[in-house]
């Protein structure tokens, strides 16, 4: 469950500091009865305190890790959105995708980079253009056109396929690219433009 560690970390805190407050009334109201003496209730005190820090200091921990798996998992959900538009659409732009989420360019970008660095994304990207196109994995196999302008797709790498002619760049996922793995020679090696 998502910010459970969160309601628990808030919970173990306050917990903590309800029992400090307890322990100190009763440190105050025993000093105070002359049932102990001040260095019984200073030693109480210390033996709650060795108690009550760790409480607290778990809590505190659980709270920030629920904060950052929140944050993880918002993250989560805007790259979702963006795989289930380019899945939907067959095609998106990278502006449409920043007015619909309402996030900057620069983070729908490295979304998408890191959509393809987890093998989730399987498609092309124009990224002069700023078009991201759906392709099935099993079209890309064998004699394969750009889905951009059409032209022959050369291999440049393990999971990635460029076009020579509009720079398009084309993401295999882990299986497709397994499937269409081959030795590159050098002439084709020779033949990508840099990526943009």
């Amino acid at each position: 469950m998502v910010g459970s560690g969160k309601t628990l970390g808030i919970i173990l805190m306050v917990g903590g500091g309800l029992l400090l407050i307890a322990f100190g009334a009763w440190a105050t109201t025993a000093l105070m009865s002359s049932e102990t003496t001040s260095g019984g209730a200073v030693l109480g005190i210390m033996l709650a305190l060795i108690v009550i820090a760790p409480v607290f200091g778990v809590g505190a921990y659980l709270f920030r890790k629920g904060g950052q798996e929140q944050s993880e998992m918002v993250q989560v959900q805007k790259e979702k959105q963006i795989l289930n538009a380019v899945l939907t659409r067959g095609q998106v732009t990278i502006n449409d995708l920043v007015a619909e989420m309402q996030v900057p360019r620069e983070d729908i970008e490295r979304m998408i980079q890191d959509l393809v660095g987890k093998q989730l994304f399987s498609g092309a990207v124009n990224w002069e253009k700023g078009v991201l196109y759906s392709v099935e994995s099993q079209k890309l196999t064998g004699d394969s056109k750009c889905p951009n302008c059409g032209g022959d797709l050369v291999f440049a790498g393990k999971g990635l396929i460029v076009c020579p002619y509009c720079g398009s760049q084309v993401f295999l996922t882990k299986r497709a690219a397994e499937a269409t793995a081959g030795p590159v020679s050098a002439p084709e090696a020779e033949a990508v433009p840099p990526a943009a």
